[in-house]
């Protein structure tokens, strides 16, 4: 991991640990209308979220964007939630297209502004599964518009493996694969302390004695057994990935066989005529659910929200999930997108809804009066683990 990636993680866990144990300042008032374009607006957004059709001429739902509005579109690609976090704590950005396990960081450590959703005449359009979910939802109060949703799905190399694998297994326990070859050295696991998840979700089923109900959810005895699981993974694994676009380029290179990853690797590899599939396995999936969210500082708020209507329209959301593979907030996008097709909702996941994680930021004081690990005890040991080979 790079160093600066170790501070970003350090920082966002901190300022979480801080946002959580004292009260929140008073938040600044919600727009109340939208007035002239100020020329610009910055959003920091996960890789492929935002084209420009700079790398497929297809797929571009900025430029109409930015003339019909005069709102130029600057981009920062983050690759983890925990960068995104930092990003938003820096300052100078407008909109983050914050997934679960960092929205309620940004809200709980004031980062981030209430919504006026009656600014945003599409919002009746959200998947009503959405429009209250709890990763963005405080007190009734909206801090951000659902964008895009879709599990982590388990990506496999279809030579290795003549059938898809059944369990996530594979990734985390040392094993001989259907080549009659050893998964060690062959696999990849995400270096965001938040996968942490998916080891747990997968103890959930092959370990019930533990009694593992939510895998953001854990208890001393829970924690401990999940983080020696993944002390045993970092013998399998010989890098970690979260950069999108390097996890591609080593699966073309570096002779990787099995990992997690989203959709959008997936595609791109397919889309390259690489031997690769996915699957989502028995034991279920952790997922993200994205919200885009408006700092409380921003400067461009007139052209914020108007790239939020813009988000939403069936259009812009059909092309970003044929783009992704992922699944978009609006269920109207799922019929009559010429990228998307009418089963490529279907087939990025629509109906998984209720078998998926989504992330979500563990806290101390968890369901049931119980104490769990926080996410700063995640975010410190996850480090210790990758660094430990």
């Amino acid at each position: 991991m790079k160093p600066e990636s170790f501070r970003r993680i350090l920082s966002a866990a901190i300022i979480l640990s801080l946002s959580l144990t004292i009260a929140c300042g008073k938040k600044d008032s919600k727009l109340s209308e939208i007035g002239q374009s100020e020329g610009e607006v910055s959003i920091v957004a996960w890789p492929g979220y935002i084209e420009k059709g700079e790398t497929d001429k297809a797929y571009d739902w900025v430029t109409e964007f930015e003339k019909s509005t005069g709102c130029k579109v600057s981009i920062k690609t983050a690759a983890t939630s925990d960068e995104m976090v930092a990003l938003m704590n820096e300052g100078g950005f407008d909109l983050v297209t914050a997934s679960g396990d960092a929205s309620l960081r940004l809200i709980a450590g004031n980062k981030v502004q209430e919504i006026n959703i009656d600014l945003i005449p599409s919002w009746k359009n959200i998947d009503s599964r959405l429009q209250n979910a709890a990763w963005h939802t405080v007190d009734g109060k909206h801090y951000g518009v659902p964008y895009q949703w879709g599990p982590n799905v388990l990506m496999y190399n279809t030579k290795v493996f003549k059938v898809a694998p059944t369990s996530w297994n594979v990734v985390f326990e040392e094993q001989k694969l259907p080549d009659g070859k050893s998964n060690k050295d062959r696999v990849q696991a995400f270096d965001g302390p938040i996968y942490i998840a998916d080891a747990a979700l997968y103890l959930k089923s092959a370990k019930p004695e533990l009694g593992i109900q939510d895998p953001y959810e854990l208890d001393e005895k829970q924690y401990s057994a999940v983080i020696d699981l993944l002390k045993k993974q970092r013998q399998l694994v010989p890098k970690y990935w979260h950069d999108a676009m390097v996890q591609v380029d080593d699966f073309k290179k570096e002779g990787l066989v099995a990992s997690s990853t989203w959709p959008f690797q997936v595609n791109m590899l397919i889309g390259e005529k690489q031997p690769v599939g996915s699957v989502v396995p028995k034991e279920g999936a952790t997922g993200w659910a994205d919200t885009t969210m408006l700092h409380r500082d921003s400067k461009h708020p007139n052209c914020a929200y108007k790239w939020l209507e813009h988000s939403i329209q069936p259009k812009v959301q059909g092309d970003l999930a044929s783009w992704f593979g992922s699944v978009p907030s609006v269920p109207s996008a799922c019929k009559g997108n010429a990228l998307l097709g009418d089963s490529g909702c279907s087939i990025n996941g629509f109906n998984n809804f209720e078998k998926i994680s989504f992330w979500r930021t563990p806290v101390e004081n968890c369901s049931g009066g119980r104490k769990c690990i926080p996410y700063k005890k995640w975010a410190e040991d996850y480090i210790s683990i990758i660094g430990s080979r």
